[in-house]
């Protein structure tokens, strides 16, 4: 059988607040809102209320959702749960298995760092050079103000891995 590589459809965030979180990823990470915040009930006579009770199961009674884009045509879910505490999933441990961020893509780093920063969110950490003097990759860590990591990227992923970051480290 031929392998090749299967393309990124979307990713689902929770949010404590779904029509801040739609206003903070149009404004501030400029995606496009394809549609905008609805409710879900839990029922079994539509697909979509029949296929929430197979994802989420019973009891859930109702919750909020907004589609988004990016650019490229990822698609963003982002769910408001009437029971959610507010708080993000779990504290930051990228060292126990699970999704711990997603990244981004700008050339601007620092600009949209700032915007992120000045819409709630926080830097975890100073943006880097991935080869200091030499090529003009950079990134950094970023916080949004719902409690997820966003990394943010300044060139493309293959250009960042596919010239040996680790490689060129460990040689260099």
């Amino acid at each position: 059988m031929k392998r090749y590589p299967r393309a990124f459809s979307h990713i689902g965030i929770t949010v404590a607040d779904l029509d801040q979180a739609v206003k903070f990823y149009e404004e501030v990470m400029g995606w496009y809102v394809i549609m905008n915040p609805t409710d879900v009930v839990e029922e079994i006579d539509t697909a979509i209320g029949q296929m929430c009770i197979d994802v989420f199961g019973r009891g859930w009674e109702k919750f909020r959702i907004a589609h988004l884009s990016t650019v490229d045509g990822i698609g963003i879910e982002l769910f408001e749960f009437p029971n959610n505490n507010d708080k993000p999933q779990a504290e930051f441990k990228p060292f126990q298995t699970g999704v711990f961020h997603f990244s981004v893509k700008d050339p601007d780093v620092e600009g949209l760092a700032a915007k992120i920063v000045e819409a709630g969110g926080k830097q975890r950490m100073p943006i880097r050079e991935y080869y200091p003097g030499e090529k003009p990759y950079r990134m950094v860590y970023m916080e949004d103000p719902f409690g997820n990591i966003i990394e943010i990227y300044s060139h493309s992923y293959e250009l960042h891995y596919g010239a040996g970051a680790y490689q060129h480290e460990i040689e260099g």
